[in-house]
Order: structure tokens, then sequence, then C-alpha cells
């Protein structure tokens, strides 16, 4: 039963890999959207300090992941939708949804990371470890929004109901990482990191285990 569950998610993984390399112009949308957001951001402010740089990095990854992840949902009709609940469990559905999204915002997060580096300078110290704690903050805004776009996919596939049900854990999580990440910035330590990277996880745990157990009673309706 197990393999056949991870044969499942894997095969939905790599049928959304390839519907992705076939509509290439949804990640070159994404992509320009990066791309056009931080060259404006430069063109109004220049190489910002560093406070003002880690923010904005933050505000542009979180529309970055909502624009990526709202699609992954959007994108399946009704037909298709029934189609796949005739053939998979909705567990396989929702842990290939997740693993896709953490992917793709991986790719994303080093994409924006490289623009910010490019068009608002490098103020960064700890390179390596803004690296580490933007691929957490990406793993963590694609499990956040993976689960609202599921929900908002049962309501008329209304994107716009995501980012009102993500704003009240939107905000406390992009606290979170930009103090987290303010470290880079830094050569002196900053305490109470430790409980911040256990919060961080045990969201993204939470967040994982309730798509698990509220996806399956979801894809009945």
């Amino acid at each position: 039963m197990k393999s056949t569950a991870l044969h499942q998610t894997i095969t939905l993984v790599k049928k959304d890999i390839l519907l992705e390399l076939r509509q290439k112009y949804a990640f070159y949308g994404i992509l320009l959207y990066i791309v056009s957001t931080v060259f404006v951001i430069n063109l109004m402010i220049g190489k910002p300090e560093e406070k003002i740089w880690n923010a904005l990095f933050w505000v542009v990854q979180l529309f970055v992941s909502v624009n990526a992840i709202a699609k992954s949902f959007m994108q399946e009709n009704r037909g298709r939708l029934l189609y796949f609940y005739s053939l998979v469990h909705p567990r396989s559905f929702i842990a290939a949804k997740l693993i896709y999204n953490i992917l793709l915002m991986a790719i994303m997060s080093i994409i924006t990371l490289v623009c910010c580096v490019m068009f608002l300078g490098n103020p960064i110290i700890n390179i390596w470890y803004f690296l580490g704690v933007i691929m957490l903050g990406g793993i963590s805004l694609s499990l956040l929004f993976t689960m609202l776009a599921a929900i908002a996919a049962q309501a008329n596939q209304n994107a716009a109901l995501m980012a009102i049900m993500g704003f009240p854990i939107m905000l406390p999580l992009l606290m979170m990482l930009s103090s987290i990440a303010r470290s880079s910035f830094i050569i002196v330590y900053q305490p109470g990191l430790p409980k911040l990277f256990l919060m961080m996880g045990s969201m993204d745990v939470l967040i994982i285990a309730l798509s698990m157990v509220l996806f399956p009673f979801l894809w009945k309706d």
C-alpha cells in the first residue's frame, strides 16, 4: 500500500514537471515578473541599505509564491480532478502538489536572489546562511499556499480567496523569515534564532499534517 502511494506521488510529480516544461509560458511569466519587479525597485530606490533590502526581498518572495503556486490547482479543471479522483488517493495527490511546489519555489527563490543581487546590490555577509534561509522560507511559503490553493480550488477557482485566507498566517511567517535572515547581514550573533527555527519547522509540520488530513474531505466535494 505504501509503495503504491509512493509510486502515485512520484508519477504525479513527474506529470506536473512535464506539464510545466510543455507550458513554458507560465514559468517565463513568473520569471518576467521577478525581473521586472526587482528592476522597478532599483529604478525607484537604487541600492537600499541592508534592512530595506531584506524586507524587499521577502515581499518579492511573497508575491512570487502566490503567483507561482496559485496555478498549481487553478490549471486543474473539474473534469481532470474527477479523473484523478478515480485513479489516485487524495493524499498522494496533495503530497505530489506539495513536493512539486517546494521544487518550484526553490528555483524561484534562487532566481529572486540572483536578481536582487544584480539590481539591488549585495549587502549579504554570510551568503550560505542566507541561501539556507531562503530555501527554508521557500518551503514554508510553498506548503502554506499549496494548502490554501487546494481550499480555494473548491470555491470556483477563486484565487482571491487564497490571498485572503493566507493573510493572517502570512504576516507572522514573513516576520519570522525576516528576523532569521537578518543574521546574514550582521556579524554579531542574534539571540533567539534556535527558537525561530523551531517555530518555522513546527509550522511546516503542522501545515503538512493539516493538508494530509483535510484534503481528502475537500476532494470529496
